[in-house]
């Protein structure tokens, strides 16, 4: 009478090894149910968060400009409905060091319907109002209270800061009046005028009034740079929307055909890949060769420094050659890894195949990276509404400022009703009460940065929980497709709406703690981050090297939190332990399996980014040679692009984002019938009793590589 055959122990492993799992757990209980309650009571004070940042913030503070008196430029309703404008009386002042404490020009300002557009000096208007009444009429649009008539005389005007002592040609850029700096035969100017007089009988330079801004001429090349990038997707809007669709069915083109061709769609992208780079080196090296001999092209990036206007990198030759050497080196790589991995690759076309059967079988699970698109879309929303209303709680707070900076009330609190009856007004004359920005003396007011800090932390949290319950889910239906001995016959029926409700309905504190885990180290992350800009300039080399370790570390603590996670989220789906339990157990099945980990994870990962690269690349091709009008004879593209780079990485990286989305649930069903083939080697060992769930053409590949162990011997 022969042996009952025993069954095989698990090393390392603490569960019960059970010969009749066939799959999934469905009887389950709750897991991390504390953790579920805190999870739950978090999400309730969040709620509560926004709804009391809601009662107390005011986001017109946002979209509004504000003047000295706190009064909202542009808002229905109010004298100031069609002033849409703030004008400042004094850019000079703008230099003053109470900037950097008030964050406020200390100037006064006003809201005005529309900026000015000639250069007169308060003198003149002064002057010419006897022969022509129009110079006033002109003039008082930019003074605090209009009336029939300039009434003051100069020095009466400066004590009283009613009106500007100039004004000079301006436009208005983020509903604020810049000065209209031009360039004229190589000179900066304003009105085609190099020197002005400020209205104080000085004679100022261009150059000056653009320093005085603080900053302002970034801010004006920005608005250039800007208006010319919207100018730009206005023009081509729908063609990126065409790429981005393109770049939609060629994904799911080529998921569909990984299901019957894989080994030939992946020499497809190795091909592709290749092919791409080195039609990057190619044009780069035309690039390269068009600026020999061009004035100023030999000029590196470090002499020409930090410029706004992109446009000027690109026409030097380092920028090329640097472009040309990357591309090389990326090329070469890509060579190298292709060399050196071709044989375990072929392990992983196998599995490609089997995870593209799998998709197949649950098409649906291609569309659940949508619903991960809305969920994180909501609480994006959320957080960054919740952050606005929060950033504009309080009433208006008003600040003594001082032009010249030598009041020793600077920066006091003032009330701007009776400021001019005040003392500070005596002893500090030319003083002002100016509106500084938005708070209270309240409990709420006192702890509005800890709230920030509060949402932030929530906000990564959630964000965590939601990449946590698509991995959960997808494993879940991924797992129920393994563990079905005659596919498609034993797959359970709506596999993806089961798995989602078992991870909802059992697992949400599971998933909670795995998610809280990521979210901590994330904000610690953020936070020496912040601590680094913050204190950048007075740091020594000590300080440097060890917060440079402090993030190096929890980068990596980061990424290898993810992988067990993901790993660990793997096992909740399949026996519906509780989050310590499964990553534990997903630690311990990973070790044991380290070689054939190996060979999996970084292998097909390399084989899927290269699907993400052909499928950004070759769309990046087409809107190159579109937005570039080298196609004409083909279709006729947009024309007269100030950048065509603009609309370009909007369309690559747009593609290279809807590609991961499709090849995301790849990655996830690879991972699922990893961890469900290890497992299935430790329970099985192919014979009648016991047969192997996978798939026997995945199986001789595998027993080849000797990753599968021989059937036991009687």
């Amino acid at each position: 009478m022969a042996k009952k055959r025993k069954p095989p122990s698990i090393k390392g492993s603490p569960r019960t090894f059970d010969p009749d799992f066939k799959g999934p757990v469905a009887d389950r209980s709750c897991t991390d149910v504390l953790c579920c309650i805190i999870f739950i009571l978090f999400i309730i004070g969040y709620i509560l968060l926004g709804l009391m940042a809601w009662v107390h913030g005011d986001p017109r503070r946002v979209a509004y400009p504000t003047d000295s008196n706190g009064h909202f430029c542009g808002q229905k309703g109010t004298p100031n409905e069609n002033k849409t404008i703030l004008f400042y009386f004094n850019l000079f002042s703008c230099t003053s060091p109470s900037l950097l404490v008030n964050l406020q020009c200390p100037t006064t300002q006003i809201c005005v319907s529309k900026c000015p557009e000639k250069f007169l000096t308060y003198m003149e208007m002064y002057f010419m109002y006897r022969t022509r009444e129009n110079y006033w009429s002109y003039y008082s649009q930019f003074c605090k209270a209009a009336s029939a008539k300039p009434v003051k005389a100069f020095t009466q005007l400066l004590l009283d800061d009613d009106c500007p002592t100039a004004i000079f040609p301006s436009r208005p850029f983020l509903q604020r009046c810049f000065p209209d700096f031009s360039t004229k035969n190589g000179l900066l100017t304003i009105g085609n005028k190099t020197t002005f007089n400020d209205g104080s009988g000085k004679t100022r330079n261009v150059v000056e009034l653009r320093a005085a801004a603080n900053g302002v001429n970034k801010i004006l090349d920005a608005r250039a740079i800007g208006m010319k990038v919207f100018e730009d997707y206005a023009t081509t809007w729908y063609w990126i929307l065409i790429g981005l669709t393109i770049a939609m069915l060629l994904s799911w083109m080529f998921v569909i055909l990984l299901r019957v061709t894989a080994g030939f769609l992946f020499w497809v992208f190795i091909l592709g890949v290749i092919g791409i780079l080195a039609y990057g080196i190619w044009h780069c090296y035309q690039e390269y060769s068009k600026l020999q001999g061009k004035p100023n092209s030999h000029l590196s990036i470090y002499n020409i420094g930090i410029q706004t206007d992109i446009s000027m990198y690109f026409q030097l030759k380092q920028t090329w050659f640097t472009f040309m050497i990357i591309l090389a080196i990326l090329e070469v790589i890509v060579i190298v890894m292709l060399i050196f991995l071709r044989d375990r690759i072929r392990v992983s076309i196998a599995l490609l195949k089997e995870g593209s059967k799998a998709i197949g079988y649950i098409p649906s699970t291609l569309i659940y990276p949508v619903l991960t698109f809305i969920f994180l879309s909501i609480c994006i929303s959320y957080w960054a509404v919740t952050a606005v209303y929060l950033a504009t709680s309080g009433t208006p707070i008003y600040k003594v400022i001082a032009p010249e900076g030598q009041c020793e009330h600077e920066n006091k609190t003032c009330d701007p009703e009776i400021f001019n009856t005040t003392e500070i007004a005596k002893a500090c004359p030319g003083a002002h009460c100016n509106f500084a920005f938005y708070g209270g003396k309240s409990l709420y007011h006192q702890y509005i940065t800890t709230f920030q800090i509060v949402n932030l932390f929530i906000f990564l949290w959630l964000i965590n929980f939601v990449i946590a319950l698509g991995q959960c889910t997808l494993a879940g239906a991924f797992a129920s497709y393994y563990w079905a001995l005659k596919k498609p016959d034993d797959i359970p029926p709506h596999p993806l709406f089961t798995a989602f409700g078992r991870a909802i309905r059992y697992h949400t504190g599971s998933l909670a703690f795995g998610s809280l885990i990521l979210a901590t180290i994330q904000m610690v992350r953020l936070v020496l981050q912040y601590l680094d800009n913050r204190l950048k300039d007075a740091q020594s080399n000590i300080s440097r090297f060890l917060q440079c370790c402090l993030k190096c570390c929890f980068w990596c603590l980061e990424h290898v939190v993810k992988f067990l996670n993901r790993h660990a989220y793997v096992m909740i789906a399949i026996y519906g332990q509780n989050f310590c339990r499964s990553a534990r157990d997903a630690f311990n099945l990973l070790m044991r399996n380290v070689l054939k980990v190996a060979v999996m994870d970084r292998v097909t990962e390399f084989v899927l980014t290269l699907g993400k690269i052909l499928v950004a690349g070759c769309i990046g091709i087409l809107a190159f040679l579109l937005f570039t009008e080298r196609i004409p004879m083909i279709v006729e593209g947009p024309t007269s692009l100030n950048y065509y780079w603009v609309p370009l990485l909007t369309v690559i990286i747009g593609s290279y984002l809807i590609a991961h989305g499709f090849f995301s649930v790849y990655a996830m069903c690879i991972d699922t019938i990893f961890i469900c083939f290890c497992e299935d080697l430790e329970r099985n060992d192919g014979s009648a009793e016991k047969p192997y769930f996978i798939a026997p053409t995945l199986h001789g590949i595998l027993n080849k590589k000797q990753l599968v162990p021989q059937k036991q011997k009687e």
